[in-house]
């Protein structure tokens, strides 16, 4: 569970961002995770990692620069969906309207068990940003799990993962992962408009969007947002309108604020549909579902300047309590024109 809000611009007026991106990764507070930092020998690439153990590599939202062009990619789970029967799953995945299965609890969360025997096809060692010019064919993809869906199109700038040739090579083969939807922004030379796209896999789709619009995404399909997508979007947009042209510090508090937000939009029909017994505890921007020791564990701020400094911002628990210390990092860079 996840949610994101952006707007991507190419040519924002002076003072303006070319990025505005704010999001929460939603988890389990024990998940191993690594805080955002440059990625070892990929350079050009910034973001959280996932060490859990079988998903080592992954990532769930990375920025990267290369070949003139930002490149922002983030991966959002699909909830309530069946996952594929042959698709690799090594960690429990939360599919809430599975919740007559033997293996579920009362609160509709279906534990899928790790495999009894490990691939043996399975790198070791599969991140791509500890070795970037050894590239995934679309069969490793499967073996390796959703979160190299992002780390591949924002580690690599050759022609097949420009964010067109990349999710149309990924639609091909998206019904063998788990539920997903997969945002990806391009953003290059003034003169050229941004481009944005969604991937879903549940059912397959793949949608474009405009350049300079706001747009807001989580665990459903585009057209059916949850609530608190729809407010979130509402309430990003304002804050765009009103503090788009303010300093880093000014927009990203204003951000922050937002992500943070534990007001429950409910009820909410298309939540409810998707996660039955436990949507109430999901309807809020930021989740917090103490008896699963579950939630909102990651917010990130992303800010691409004008004049292409970028800011990578995020605040992230400390241990697997939320109440106890968070970590926060704020990264600046900039990249030439």
């Amino acid at each position: 569970m996840c949610v994101i809000f952006f707007c991507a611009d190419s040519s924002p007026r002076e003072g303006g961002y070319k990025l505005i991106l704010a999001s929460n990764r939603d988890e389990y507070f024990a998940r191993a995770t690594q805080s955002a930092a440059k990625w070892p020998n990929a350079d050009h690439v910034y973001g959280g990692i996932d060490l859990e153990p079988g998903r080592e590599g992954g990532t769930w939202l990375a920025i990267g620069h290369a070949a003139g062009f930002f490149k922002v990619g983030a991966l959002l789970n699909l909830t309530g969906e069946p996952k594929p029967r042959d698709a690799v799953a090594h960690k429990n995945i939360l599919q809430p309207h599975n919740h007559n299965s033997n293996s579920t609890s009362t609160t509709g969360i279906n534990l899928c068990p790790k495999p009894s025997h490990p691939n043996p096809n399975l790198n070791p060692n599969p991140n791509p940003n500890l070795n970037p010019s050894k590239g995934h064919s679309n069969n490793e993809h499967f073996l390796l799990g959703r979160g190299m869906i992002v780390a591949d199109f924002v580690t690599r700038s050759d022609d097949q993962h420009g964010i067109v040739e990349y999710n149309q090579s990924l639609f091909k083969d998206c019904t063998k992962y788990t539920a997903f939807n997969f945002v990806s922004i391009e953003i290059g030379p003034s003169s050229v408009p941004a481009r944005v796209k969604l991937l879903s896999n549940v059912p397959p789709t793949l949608e474009e969007f405009q350049n300079g619009e706001c747009y807001g995404f989580g665990n459903s399909l585009p057209h059916t947002p949850f609530e608190k997508v729809r407010h979130g979007k509402q309430e990003f947009e304002a804050i765009v309108r009103e503090h788009g042209g303010s300093s880093v510090e000014d927009l990203s508090a204003h951000l922050m604020q937002l992500l943070r937000k534990k007001h429950k939009f409910w009820p909410d029909a298309e939540l409810k549909r998707r996660a039955p017994n436990w949507g109430e505890g999901l309807s809020t921007l930021n989740v917090h579902i103490a008896e699963h020791a579950y939630g909102s564990r990651t917010h990130t701020v992303i800010l691409v300047d004008s004049h292409n400094k970028m800011h990578f911002i995020e605040e992230t628990m400390a241990g697997a309590d939320p109440q106890g210390e968070w970590i926060r990092t704020h990264i600046e860079n900039g990249f030439p024109n």
